[in-house]
């Protein structure tokens, strides 16, 4: 990587791969979606959200390749050839060419990658994605393609961005009986709130997921205050937060990617 602008996150984590996540320094867009707004589906100008993409492709020196989110569980495996614009919340790659990227403005961004650096992955984890169907999620949905390709999954690290936070993300009910197994340490992440709400821990619920999966290797976010995207304006873009004030906000762009 090259010229990596101040403000933006490298994860702190041993993983055989490189990774990278963007906050709201460094690029052209006007406000709301200042400054370095990567989604073209929230209002801001083509031109900009371009600009903006392409300065991260010059610092990864890789392609990002964006997806379609939709807060869905389907996983895609990307190829050189891979376009953006697939409608997929998760993807993964052993291909060298192109970064894995999951944009998010207070949804949990999950990076994933092999011990021997061999495949990497993305996932888009807000609650309906982690929630899934009958416990499986969007983390379960890929590890289960995962295992049908076939790669090594013996020794798996996962990195967890920011995202709104627990004393943030206030939940109605419907939320809580839909990630909510009855079990103590999924319930001790919801703490009752007010009018029958709950606030939820979106991290703790998806590190849970992962160390059911098999994962002990699980870094980055730890629900403190300081991964919280709703408490610093200054850094972060905040769906929550910003679309009640301005009617919109930008995305931010977590990307992982195979080292040369």
């Amino acid at each position: 990587m090259r010229d990596i602008p101040n403000h933006w996150i490298l994860p702190n984590w041993p993983a055989p791969a490189r990774a990278l996540m963007t906050s709201r320094h460094a690029g052209v867009s006007l406000p709301p979606w200042d400054r370095m707004n990567l989604g073209d589906h929230v209002g801001d100008s083509p031109a900009h959200v371009q600009s903006n993409r392409q300065r991260l492709a010059e610092v990864i020196e890789r392609r990002p390749v964006f997806l379609q989110q939709v807060h869905g569980v389907h996983p895609v495996r990307l190829h050189s050839s891979s376009v953006d614009g697939v409608q997929a919340d998760a993807c993964w790659t052993d291909c060298r060419e192109v970064a894995c990227t999951i944009m998010v403005a207070d949804c949990l961004p999950v990076l994933l990658c092999d011990g021997a650096g061999q495949w990497v992955a993305a996932v888009h984890a807000g609650w309906r994605g982690l929630a899934g169907q009958q416990g499986q999620g969007v983390l379960e949905v890929l590890w289960s393609d995962l295992l049908h390709a076939g790669v090594n999954v013996t020794e798996v690290l996962a990195w967890l961005g920011p995202c709104i936070g627990p004393q943030a993300f206030e939940v109605g009910p419907e939320v809580k009986t839909a990630l909510d197994d009855g079990s103590p340490s999924v319930s001790a992440l919801f703490a009752p709130s007010a009018e029958g709400k709950f606030k939820a821990d979106l991290a703790g619920l998806a590190r849970l997921r992962l160390q059911a999966l098999g994962l002990s290797q699980v870094y980055g976010n730890d629900s403190s205050p300081s991964w919280c995207t709703v408490s610093q304006a200054d850094l972060f873009f905040s769906h929550r937060r910003d679309s009640r004030r301005f009617g919109q906000t930008g995305r931010m762009a977590a990307c992982i990617w195979l080292d040369t």
